[in-house]
């Protein structure tokens, strides 16, 4: 006969509050007071499971006992995710829809995107050197906005490029905030989806063509399972879930830009290192720096995993920043080391920056490749073409806010291309 455990309960009526409070230590913080990988507690008034750390991990991205649909909460769909997207369906919905994404990340085309980057960096820097300073947060919005835009076929216009950097960092800027910013995040959604809804529309009809394996042709023309064109409203949704996350590869940015300051010494190493330490340079901001806090999904079906009982419909969290700081996977892992990823054996299941599990048949985010891509090109444009001073300035993050950012976007003067 199995054995059963109870699994740890966080006592409350609700701890919405809590995790708002918290933000990427709610998980963690309990994780510690618990002693246990997993814990029970309320959220939103209902009962949900959090989780952490790698076998955690493998069970959250088994599809045959986890679901998406339907359990993103409203206020992340009508900023964040938008509704009806991939990261909401399941089965074989899931995965041909997820195919159409990963075939734009062919060699080819992250080459493509290499060189877009490496230009956009290199126009920014040219404008830079007449000004007094910059904050280098807002600069790489519109610097990503202009490679997402570039690389997925998305035409926009000079005079609207500002505004629409600002809007698809609206859509990640706003989903825990509470008044006037999270409204602003769902007017920007709104907005989004109207304007790439029209670009959709005309490469339907022929009077657009953006060249072959762009996002906005392959997501524009392509169909369901029934043979269908997705409905207008979502093929936007679908464009912006490629725009979106690169906009949002700034805040990356500006942790790598921290990470430089703080660490003199591997700012010294990269300036002879090769491609593969670039790399792991880019890994270990990712694992260092809070990006995702978690991820959720509900119980398929019931079942028993370790002597814990999970019940049909139970809301389940996964730890995503805690994985990464997990102290049975990452040795010292508050200490910022690169050399960390030397001997990493890449589990889909310990580094968890933007999800984990399987990039063709699970949730694993298809952009991932996309955005170390941008941060490699972005990390040798810091290093070894960009001469510049920090000013004095607030260069503490917030654990609590969600995203988090260097307090003062981080302030360049004195700024000189490296020729």
């Amino acid at each position: 006969m199995s054995m059963t455990n109870n699994i740890p309960r966080e006592e409350g009526l609700d701890h919405s509050l809590s995790l708002l409070r918290e933000g990427y230590m709610y998980i963690l913080n309990r994780k510690k007071s618990f002693a246990s990988n997993i814990f029970e507690t309320r959220l939103l008034g209902q009962s949900a499971i959090c989780m952490s750390g790698e076998k955690a991990a493998e069970l959250f991205y088994d599809e045959e006992k986890f679901m998406r649909k339907g359990v993103a909460p409203k206020r992340l769909q009508k900023t964040l995710f938008g509704e009806q997207g991939v990261q909401a369906l399941d089965d074989e919905a899931h995965r041909h829809r997820k195919s159409m994404f990963m075939s734009l990340m062919t060699k080819s085309r992250l080459q493509v995107l290499h060189e877009i980057t490496k230009m956009q960096w290199q126009i920014a820097a040219m404008k830079w050197e007449q000004m007094e300073q910059i904050v280098l947060y807002d600069e790489a919005k519109e610097i990503m906005c202009r490679i997402a835009c570039e690389w997925s076929g998305v035409p926009v216009k000079e005079e609207e490029l500002k505004e629409q950097a600002e809007q698809l960092a609206a859509l990640f800027e706003s989903p825990t905030a509470l008044g006037p910013q999270h409204w602003k995040g769902r007017y920007a959604r709104k907005q989004l989806e109207q304007w790439v809804g029209g670009l959709v529309n005309q490469v339907r009809e022929g009077h657009l063509t953006p060249p072959e394996g762009t996002a906005l042709r392959e997501i524009s023309l392509h169909k369901d399972l029934e043979g269908k064109w997705l409905e207008e409203k979502v093929a936007a949704v679908e464009v912006v879930n490629i725009l979106r996350p690169i906009v949002a590869i700034a805040i990356y940015v500006n942790f790598t830009a921290l990470s430089i300051h703080h660490y003199p010494e591997q700012k010294a190493k990269l300036e002879t290192a090769d491609a593969k330490y670039f790399q792991m340079f880019v890994q270990e901001v990712r694992r260092f720096y809070p990006f995702f806090p978690m991820a959720a999904a509900k119980v398929r079906k019931d079942f028993t995993w370790e002597g814990y009982t999970f019940k049909e419909g139970t809301l389940t969290l996964l730890d995503l920043y805690g994985t990464n700081h997990d102290a049975e996977l990452w040795d010292n892992p508050d200490i910022f080391n690169p050399d960390r990823f030397t001997g990493w054996g890449k589990s889909p299941f310990d580094f968890l920056p933007q999800g984990g599990g399987d990039y063709m048949m699970g949730h694993r985010c298809a952009g991932e490749f996309v955005t170390i891509e941008i941060m490699e090109v972005s990390l040798n444009f810091l290093v070894n073409q960009l001469a510049y001073q920090l000013p004095e300035q607030d260069l503490s993050y917030s654990l609590v806010s969600m995203p988090s950012i260097p307090r003062s976007g981080i302030v360049l003067k004195n700024i000189q291309r490296i020729v």
